[in-house]
């Protein structure tokens, strides 16, 4: 079979692995892929939740740090993003019909591809828009997922223009009368990359412009009203303290203090809500933590590590193997 990943000649597709496509709860397609570690007995499985207009690719050097530490990952591209089925007939336009949609398609993904086929326990990684899903998916995921970290997670807006109150207006306004997929633009300004809010590191931020003009197909253009309003209303929803006092699983939020997306004020305030969570403050970095440069990307992935370790079970087998 054909790979239905992408290769550059810097960013390389990871080697042992599974891929293809599962059919989610309303018949899309959404493409996955899981990867294994060499050790005979893996630490557990990190599920990789991606943010809006992202895809696996991205994330090759990352799921290279987790497999070399003995862990699986798997990961899928969100629907009518990426390499996954899209939505409408202009495959540009970033569309959902309701944000309930993505958390049904995680469900679906941890149901058919991540229990039979994947090893306990089983963590989530969750960035941007990744997280916001994670975040309205959570109280209903504690007897799934072992522990959580949410990356920069899109729970509050900035950096477009508009304040977040004029856009959750005329968004909610165009879906209610019927033109919920039109776009308040249809392309995104070109930032050279001293302008970009994503990330300091040249070299990664080429990487991945690299990977979108090779395989252009893979990218996605500005949202509709519809996502935005969807968007807007899940944001409204987890900011609640009632819904994140109901989210039992150990998390940790990682927070880029100069984040061009993301309030970091907001972040630090979901924290103190969020009994749950601790909050790792990243001082320096931009809004895509895992595609910054080492100084920043070094602290996440350290605390990443330090809080998902493996099982008790798992150690001691480990320690069994290694005859101790």
């Amino acid at each position: 079979m054909d790979s239905v990943l992408y290769s550059t000649a810097d960013n390389p597709v990871p080697e042992n692995r599974t891929e293809g496509f599962f059919e989610s709860f309303d018949g899309r397609k959404l493409r996955y892929a899981v990867f294994r570690c060499e050790q005979a007995i893996a630490r557990g499985t990190v599920v990789v939740l991606q943010g809006r207009n992202e895809f696996m690719e991205k994330y090759f050097e990352t799921i290279r740090d987790f497999t070399a530490k003995g862990f699986w990952v798997a990961t899928f591209d969100l629907r009518g993003q990426g390499g996954s089925e899209r939505l409408l007939k202009d495959p540009l336009r970033g569309h959902v019909r309701r944000f309930s949609d993505y958390e049904r398609d995680l469900t679906t993904f941890l149901d058919k591809i991540v229990l039979p086929d994947t090893r306990l326990p089983f963590f989530l990684l969750a960035h941007s828009t990744g997280g916001l899903i994670a975040l309205s998916a959570a109280p209903r995921l504690g007897s799934r997922i072992e522990r959580m970290v949410l990356s920069a997670p899109f729970i509050g807006l900035m950096g477009h223009g508009a304040s977040p109150n004029l856009i959750r207006f005329l968004s909610s306004t165009l879906s209610n009368v019927g033109l919920g997929r039109m776009q308040f633009s249809k392309k995104f300004k070109e930032r050279s990359f001293a302008e970009n809010p994503l990330t300091t590191d040249e070299q990664r931020y080429r990487r991945n412009i690299g990977i979108g003009t090779t395989y252009p197909q893979l990218c996605l253009g500005p949202p509709t009203a519809r996502w935005l309003s969807q968007a807007l209303r899940t944001i409204e929803l987890v900011n609640r303290p009632e819904h994140l006092f109901s989210i039992p699983i150990p998390t940790i939020l990682i927070a880029p203090t100069r984040d061009g997306v993301v309030p970091y004020a907001d972040q630090e305030r979901l924290s103190r809500y969020f009994r749950a969570a601790q909050l790792v403050p990243i001082q320096g970095s931009k809004h895509e933590i895992l595609q910054e440069r080492d100084i920043y990307r070094n602290q996440a992935m350290a605390a990443i590590h330090a809080f998902i370790p493996g099982s008790d079970a798992v150690a001691n087998a480990y320690a069994v193997e290694a005859g101790a």
